[in-house]
């Protein structure tokens, strides 16, 4: 006898060797021992999930002369004879190829038959969305009255094709995907009855290769049986699937995460250059940067990822060493760039710039890229690593640098009350100003012109966000200010923020010289940018303030 494929040679022949589907394997079984089967079904769901196998076991339960616990019992003549299917009731159609209105008109009239040796006469009608619309109202009237003999199971992958007219007169059982460890089981059930033996890791790579379609995970597997002469193995399930070395995936991907873009550009090549496409590796890529943020996030990620202890904690070792959210930013340019790929007309072009994009979040302006950047500033900074802030400074003088544990205590202002309250003004001295940081702009910024009034301080903040993401369109600088708490002493603008990245940021010399400059349109001629502990408000800093500059006087605050 020729040689059966694996799907075909292991196909269940009875309810209980189907892979899952049990809420629909239960319903079936119940009509055939209460006597009330239907006479129209519609088995829909994604391909290889048993939608023609179920119809084929449910056609032979209901003709079986003995069916045990529902299912056929395989030894009856009416059993054998489908088996060998040298039985005529039960009939199987291939709409794709039989969707006229004729071969449907000619349906109807052989329909009225009886069966010749079962009780019903069956019709699987498979792929039934490509009917034609004449087609489906030609059997429309059958479908819905048919003789009492005849049974009607119809199976599609695409349920929303199919008339609504159609519908209303089916029973409609909806098949899911298959879970990965049911796929696992199955394939080791399959590879110990063809005595092949395996590795769990190889398996497991099956299984996910299959994305819960049993057919598929048995070809797969039937492919990579013949492919090893010896035990399965996980190296030998790659070579099968084409995909690209496990250790070059993990070095590309930790490149990229590393932020090192002509490492990056370099393996891309080398892993081309072995004739992977540009769609293989973008899928690879995804797979590590899937298993690295479950890595992260789950605490049995071992169990779930299902790799060898090797690669396990390979995907550890980077992913620990990668920020979350830049996992997540890389995962979601690949993914867009996967779509890309279909419409390209030089894929390796289209993966080349979404691998530099990846790599160089410094030039790309969206908002995730910058937010990864504040989020390894601030790790760095919890570790302990210093972070040196280049200014300008005078000549005479030596620079210094700026530690990140150390934060300079701003002197209190001597506070002057006008003759008519509630108007207080902040009045600094002159010779023991506190300085927080190098302003190279104080130099060279304009003189006051004209102080603003109560209204138009109020207004100045939100006019600044305007600005700069509008007018200026500076995104880095928009970004670090978002979030900043701000208040007036006197006539200077102060802008509180909690992050030491985004307060670094923003005492920047190019970005400190631009926030002086758009102040100075705005009619600020005078700002500072101050670092506060977390958990107090800017209007709480303000009162502390002024009670303790008032201590010994009764301050009413309205």
């Amino acid at each position: 006898m020729a040689y059966l494929a694996f799907y075909r040679t292991f196909r269940p022949t009875s309810f209980d060797t189907v892979v899952r589907q049990e809420h629909i394997v239960r319903t079936l079984k119940n009509q055939i021992e209460s006597g009330r089967i239907g006479h129209a079904y519609l088995f829909c769901g994604p391909r290889g999930t048993g939608k023609t196998t179920l119809a084929k076991i449910f056609a032979r339960a209901i003709n079986c002369e003995s069916p045990v616990n529902g299912s056929p019992c395989g030894k009856c003549p009416t059993c054998k004879s489908l088996a060998e299917g040298a039985n005529l009731d039960v009939n199987e159609i291939d709409a794709a190829s039989n969707n006229g209105v004729d071969e449907m008109r000619d349906l109807r009239e052989k329909v009225q038959y009886p069966p010749v040796a079962g009780k019903y006469k069956v019709y699987i009608i498979d792929e039934v969305h490509m009917l034609t619309a004449s087609a489906f109202n030609a059997v429309l009237k059958t479908l819905e009255e048919p003789p009492r003999h005849a049974v009607f199971i119809l199976a599609t992958t695409e349920p929303q094709k199919i008339p609504a007219t159609i519908l209303s007169r089916c029973m409609r059982f909806d098949f899911k995907l298959i879970p990965q460890k049911d796929l696992e089981g199955l394939i080791k059930d399959v590879l110990k009855k063809s005595g092949k033996e395996y590795e769990d890791e190889a398996v497991a790579a099956i299984a996910r290769a299959g994305a819960g379609s049993a057919r598929d995970s048995l070809s797969i597997a039937d492919m990579c049986a013949s492919y090893s002469s010896g035990k399965l193995t996980y190296a030998d399930v790659n070579s099968v699937l084409g995909s690209a070395d496990f250790s070059s995936v993990a070095a590309l991907a930790e490149s990229i995460l590393k932020e090192d873009a002509q490492t990056s550009l370099t393996m891309v090549e080398e892993v081309l250059s072995t004739g992977k496409s540009a769609g293989v590796l973008v899928k690879d890529l995804l797979t590590f940067l899937n298993n690295c943020a479950v890595v992260k996030i789950c605490r049995n990620a071992k169990e779930i990822v299902n790799l060898p202890e090797e690669s396990f904690n390979a995907i550890s070792k980077i992913a620990g060493a990668a920020d979350g959210h830049k996992i997540l930013r890389v995962t979601e340019l690949l993914a867009k760039a996967e779509t890309d790929l279909r419409y390209s007309l030089n894929g390796r072009i289209t993966l080349e710039t979404a691998i530099l994009k990846c790599a160089m979040p410094e030039t790309d302006y969206n908002l995730d890229a910058l937010i990864g950047k504040i989020n390894e500033l601030e790790r760095k900074l919890n570790e302990g690593v210093e972070v040196k802030v280049k200014a300008q400074a005078p000549a005479a003088e030596k620079p210094q640098t700026v530690q990140p544990e150390q934060k300079a205590e701003p002197k209190k202002p001597v506070l002057e009350i006008d003759d008519e309250p509630p108007f207080v003004k902040a009045k600094e001295p002159v010779a023991e100003q506190p300085v927080l940081w190098d302003n190279p702009a104080a130099a060279s910024a304009p003189a006051q012109v004209k102080s603003l009034n109560d209204g138009e301080k109020a207004g100045v903040f939100g006019k600044l966000i305007r600005s700069l993401r509008t007018t200026h369109k500076n995104a880095v600088v928009f970004t670090l200010c978002m979030d900043l708490g701000n208040y007036f002493e006197g006539e200077k603008l102060i802008l509180t923020t909690e992050s030491e990245a985004v307060f670094r940021g923003l005492t920047r010399p190019d970005n400190a010289s631009f926030m002086a400059e758009t102040l100075a349109e705005l009619g600020v001629n005078e700002h500072e940018v101050r670092l506060v502990e977390k958990g107090e408000s800017d209007y709480e800093k303000a009162l502390k303030q002024l009670k303790s500059n008032f201590e010994g006087t009764d301050i009413q605050i309205k």
